[in-house]
């Protein structure tokens, strides 16, 4: 068995997650081979290694000596890929693609330590979803981190981190907002084709709000615009303004007090971030390599 380590790799992604099904999006398998492979382990190793528990994953004592051993597998192996492009001599620009949200707020902190892994450039290019899975499929990105999936053939997606979208204005408002309070403030809105824009619209959607009531003032195609205006509109308005972003747009200015958020009553806008790349690339070193280090992240 060590010598697959994807097996390994499946077990330790099941036990953070403490859910087969959410270790099977975050690996980009499908759940009945996150069952298989665990299975696998324990006919291999003749006894059970997790207990699945209403509220979750339970090592057994078998299981937590296991997690130890692939814990130091892992490292070991981390450890090793990065001396193995070392040998691998290629000069050349690894290429990411990605949406607004991300390549604008996000991407940008961790571009220096993807480049030191892989000891090449990074080029960054910045569009909608689909856009960049449509750049992706014709091979002029090597790897893409979106919103939202765009399914075609080909391409495979993993579950990278949580982003929650909220409202927010330059003046206080309430903490928890109802569909009353929704049409008390002027609007400013992303462009129809934004994946923010639907998913804010089917949330309105279920509160019973028709967004034809709202007072909206423009319409702009990029979140940095819009936190831009909505920043340095009048704070002593009576009816503040108002618009709806990722929460890693706009945490700077929460913590810092210049921008003040809230949350939908009873409902939480929230979406999971993609990392996409092409199948016949999935072994490929560099691409492997910066998955890997991606979904090492945690917390962001």
């Amino acid at each position: 068995m060590l010598n697959d380590f994807a097996k390994l790799e499946t077990f330790l992604m099941v036990i953070k997650e403490k859910s087969f099904s959410k270790a099977s999006a975050k690996l980009g398998i499908s759940q009945p081979a996150v069952t298989q492979q665990i299975k696998f382990i324990e006919e291999y190793l003749g006894t059970k290694v997790v207990d699945r528990k209403k509220n979750g994953i339970i090592l057994t004592k078998e299981g937590e000596d296991l997690y130890r051993i692939a814990m130091r597998l892992e490292k070991a192996i981390l450890s090793s890929e990065k001396d193995l492009l070392k040998i691998i001599n290629k000069d050349f620009t690894f290429s990411i693609g990605s949406s607004n949200a991300i390549g604008n707020y996000i991407l940008p902190n961790y571009l220096g330590e993807i480049k030191k892994r892989i000891n090449n450039n990074i080029y960054m290019n910045v569009a909608l979803s689909a856009e960049v899975i449509d750049q992706l499929e014709d091979k002029k990105i090597d790897l893409a981190l979106v919103e939202s999936p765009v399914f075609r053939d080909g391409i495979t997606y993993r579950e990278w981190v949580v982003d929650e979208l909220v409202v927010f204005s330059n003046q206080p408002i309430k903490k928890h907002l109802s569909a009353d309070d929704l049409l008390c403030f002027d609007w400013i809105c992303r462009d129809e084709n934004s994946h923010t824009r639907k998913l804010t619209s089917e949330a309105f959607e279920e509160m019973e709000v028709q967004c034809s009531n709202f007072n909206v003032l423009g319409i702009l195609g990029s979140p940095t615009a819009i936190k831009e205006a909505i920043m340095f509109a009048d704070r002593n308005s009576e009816r503040p303004i108002v618009s709806v972003m990722s929460r890693h747009v706009i945490a700077q200015e929460l913590k810092e007090g210049r921008l003040f958020e809230a949350r939908l009553k009873n409902y939480k806008l929230e979406r999971n971030f993609y990392i996409a790349y092409l199948k016949d690339r999935k072994h490929d070193a560099f691409v492997d390599n910066v998955v890997t280090f991606l979904l090492s992240i945690n917390k962001i």
